[in-house]
């Protein structure tokens, strides 16, 4: 298994696969390599670019060094874009859009940006309540409380509680916290908007909620770069069959 090491010497477990320009996959809360859309995702574009998907700091086989700050995982995506040979198109899930877009403003070698539904929406006390609960070390209280966030019914989240991965996602319940920070209590940072200068594609789905639905047209109209596009039937969790075809006419060949 590769390793990147990021600036303050965090490790970054990632995967490659495929041959072609390096494009980077990102992913949202509570995902990494093992247990998320990417894989599923990187195979059908190994045939048309070299993927590279990674654990996020403090996910699966990565590491993670105290105090977070959302430049450190800026730095963590720089430091695999720079091992992808120094530039690289990255695509997004969720809320790793605000940290694609973070990583593109900082100059890090970005050259084509895809987001998926990224949710810059408010979310009343999410912070407050997130915050309280992984200080009190109530890590499934935590994932439940996103869960119910994002929109999952009482019953299915109950379901999830006496799952055997449920384990899996207390462990990661910290990581929570980091994509709160990137989110920024649901406001699209100016600065990052304003200083992005790469073509930019958001996508969302048709079958969404439609604060998803109006946050990521919301998103493309306040990026200078973005062209704005509707999956007509998908809802947040996207079936990567009918997303590949939209990231293979998008990013370039070479």
């Amino acid at each position: 298994m590769p390793t990147v090491i990021s600036n303050d010497g965090t490790t970054i477990a990632y995967e490659r696969t495929g041959t072609g320009p390096a494009l980077i996959l990102v992913d949202g809360a509570m995902c990494y390599r093992a247990a998320g859309p990417m894989r599923p995702l990187a195979a059908l574009l190994q045939d048309t670019f070299t993927v590279h998907t990674y654990d996020r700091r403090g996910r699966g086989d990565s590491g993670d060094t105290a105090p977070y700050a959302v430049e450190r995982e800026v730095e963590d995506l720089a430091a695999l874009i720079a091992a992808a040979g120094g530039t690289a198109g990255v695509c997004t899930m969720s809320s790793g859009g605000a940290l694609g877009l973070a990583t593109a403003a900082a100059g890090a070698g970005v050259t084509r940006l895809a987001l998926y539904e990224p949710p810059f929406l408010e979310t009343q006390g999410y912070t407050e309540r997130l915050t309280g609960l992984l200080a009190a070390g109530r890590h499934g209280d935590a994932v439940a409380l996103f869960m119910a966030m994002v929109g999952l019914p009482e019953q299915h989240i109950a379901g999830f509680r006496a799952s055997p991965g449920w384990a899996a996602l207390e462990a990661i319940a910290p990581t929570l916290a980091y994509d709160d920070r990137l989110l920024d209590g649901g406001r699209l940072n100016p600065a990052h908007a304003a200083a992005l200068t790469v073509p930019a594609l958001v996508i969302d789905g048709g079958a969404s909620p439609p604060p998803l639905r109006v946050a990521a047209k919301a998103t493309a109209a306040a990026l200078p770069t973005a062209t704005s596009r509707t999956l007509d039937g998908q809802t947040h969790d996207v079936d990567p069959a009918i997303l590949a075809p939209v990231l293979k006419a998008f990013f370039p060949l070479g």
